[in-house]
């Protein structure tokens, strides 16, 4: 039993020496579209499973309408109520700029009084702030009904880019906040990953130089190109995600590298990095 032991220590051993010492080690990290609703409301129906793959545009999900249709509705109701008060001003102030214009010819002739005539231009003024006071109205109702409809067109969620549905938070009959998310989607160019590099590394790393990845299971038998996209400016211990013995206590230097299409590395997924050979 001693001896299995101390056979085992040496392989590891041997194992960590022959360990290239520019191999980075990290892990896969997704940057995931949050689909929600901005309003408030009943999750009315969710068209799609997590795992399925979705085109841009495509319909996600569907909140409820009936209790944002009653508020279109009365918005509506009111745009119209708007528009006929429009309507009536404006035939209120055409009657009273022809009674001024008939006393202002009367009054040039003499044959009408000047207080009168006051009154009639006081009576124009009036009829052309109330048109004004209703165009102004109507308008605001306009705008109104507009966004009532708008509010109810939002209550069907697409997608904004072609990806996977990662998971779904919430399922038809639940209430959902103004903003909550109710479904993941993950567009494959928002697939990145994260490693670590040695301080004795980093001169060789630039933003836009490839690094390539390696990782095992379906998928993982070739390296797979990614590029450099962020590195941090300021040192961290290695996380304890990173499980090497001999980089525990180093600093080390947080890099994130994007691909250019669909990989088969998740989010999670443990992962090496290897300086790419032209760089």
């Amino acid at each position: 039993m001693k001896r299995i032991l101390i056979l085992s220590l040496a392989l590891l051993a041997t194992a960590c020496g022959e360990r290239a010492s520019d191999v980075m080690q990290g892990y896969g990290e997704a940057d995931y579209i949050y689909l929600s609703s901005q309003d408030a409301g009943i999750v009315g129906e969710v068209l799609v499973r997590e795992g399925d793959t979705v085109e841009a545009g495509a319909q996600i999900f569907r909140l409820d309408p009936e209790r944002l249709s009653y508020g279109a509705q009365s918005a509506e109701a009111q745009r119209a109520a708007a528009a006929a008060a429009v309507t009536t001003a404006r035939a209120e102030a055409v009657l009273a700029e022809r009674n001024y214009a008939r006393g202002a010819q009367l009054a040039a002739q003499d044959f009408y009084p000047r207080a009168r005539l006051d009154a009639d231009r006081a009576a124009r003024d009036a009829a052309n702030a109330r048109l004004a006071q209703a165009r102004r109205e109507a308008s605001a109702m306009s705008a109104e009904t507009g966004l009532a409809r708008e509010r109810l067109n939002d209550l069907a969620g697409a997608a904004p880019a072609a990806g996977t549905i990662e998971q779904i938070f919430h399922r038809p009959g639940e209430v959902v906040a103004a903003g909550q998310p109710i479904v993941a989607l993950l567009p494959p160019e928002n697939m990145k990953v994260r490693f670590f590099a040695p301080e004795e590394l980093l001169s060789q790393l630039r933003l836009g130089a490839r690094v390539n990845i390696s990782c095992d299971g379906e998928g993982c038998a070739e390296p797979i190109a990614a590029t450099i996209s962020f590195i941090a400016r300021e040192p961290q211990f290695t996380p304890p995600v990173i499980y090497s013995l001999d980089q525990r206590e180093k600093l080390v230097y947080l890099v994130e590298a994007r691909f250019t299409g669909a990989v088969p590395i998740r989010p999670g997924m443990p992962v090496d990095v290897r300086l790419a050979a032209n760089d």
